[in-house]
């Protein structure tokens, strides 16, 4: 196998440090997408992303919504302030992805639950795929049995993928759960019609992703990513997933020599053009990579766990999904 292996070395030294940190603070209040207004919000979500939709079902009906997770902040990472647990109790529907996703919350969501809070894990819920990406649910029943695969701090590397937010027509249908919800906690039926409304809209954004992607021809439509994070991505665009930097689905494993040497040899291969980072983490990795392999490799990093500052383009959930759907077909297509 021709490798260096002295950046690949060097790469691994350095993933302890470099993958999963957040890129800003989450402050004590309501962050990124939230609401930050003086009245306790009818719902608090955990990631961006995910808080992007929900604060648009909440603020159709005249809700105010609230996201524990900044900008930047790496799902599965992010560590909670006393200020952003307390407001776990305070709300009346806590919104989380789930499937192990908000590792540092699972403690906390599970804690404000004991204590009465409303929880709506959503990925369990939407038609969720093995971590291989490529197909639907196991055909075996796998649910309740304990992961055997599961690493020290139990994040499972098999099972099922929650990263469903990478799928627009998947996140239709969580704005709609989430407004049916809203409307049984609350009593109040206008979230319901608004989660169907933001449902509406929100599979428009999967046709417009659709339309951009069509200018990636067939044989390029490939994908190497930082993290196994786009099977959703690829089973509802049509792609393939051809390899990851990073083990598993969690942005804080640690990959090896062996394994890094392996993805280069593929990259160079499949004469890949491009592969994949994350906004959220440290890309030294994946740079080292495109590296090794040679060529005209690019590196294009995309907007994964969270949505983008202001300025970025990608500052809302649709944005998230359009901007990475142009960033994909520009470097691919």
């Amino acid at each position: 196998m021709r490798t260096s292996g002295t950046a690949l070395a060097a790469a691994v030294a350095l993933v302890v440090a470099g993958c999963g940190t957040p890129s800003a603070d989450a402050p004590d209040g309501a962050s990124g997408t939230g609401g930050t207004g003086t009245s306790a919000p009818v719902a608090v979500s955990t990631t961006t992303p995910l808080g992007s939709v929900v604060q648009d079902v909440v603020t159709c009906n005249g809700g105010t919504a609230s996201t524990l997770m900044a900008p930047g902040d790496d799902p599965h990472t992010f560590a909670p302030s006393s200020a952003q647990l307390a407001q776990l109790t305070q709300a009346e529907l806590v919104v989380a992805i789930g499937l192990g996703l908000e590792e540092g919350l699972g403690a906390a969501i599970e804690n404000a639950r004991s204590d009465g809070a409303r929880v709506l894990e959503l990925a369990p819920l939407l038609d969720p795929l093995p971590f291989d990406g490529t197909t639907g649910p196991a055909e075996d029943d796998h649910e309740g049995e304990e992961d055997e695969h599961a690493d020290d701090d139990g994040h499972a590397h098999d099972g099922d993928d929650p990263h469903v937010w990478l799928d627009a027509s998947r996140m239709a249908t969580a704005a709609e759960l989430v407004g049916e919800e809203l409307a049984t906690v609350t009593g109040d039926d206008g979230y319901a019609g608004c989660g169907t409304q933001v449902a509406a809209e929100l599979r428009d954004v999967h046709e417009q992703v659709v339309e951009i992607l069509a200018a990636v021809p067939e044989e390029r439509r490939v994908l190497v990513t930082d993290h196994q994070s786009f099977g959703y991505f690829a089973q509802a665009y049509d792609f393939d997933l051809l390899g990851v930097v990073v083990p598993g689905g969690s942005t804080d494993a640690e990959p090896s020599s062996q394994e890094l040497a392996e993805l280069v040899e593929v990259v160079r291969d499949a004469g890949v053009p491009a592969v994949f980072s994350n906004t959220a983490v440290s890309s030294s990795l994946v740079e080292a990579v495109a590296a090794e392999a040679g060529g005209e490799v690019q590196v294009v990093e995309l907007y994964v766990g969270s949505v983008g500052p202001e300025g970025s383009g990608a500052t809302t959930y649709a944005d998230l999904m359009l901007t990475d759907a142009r960033l994909i077909a520009d470097a691919l297509g």
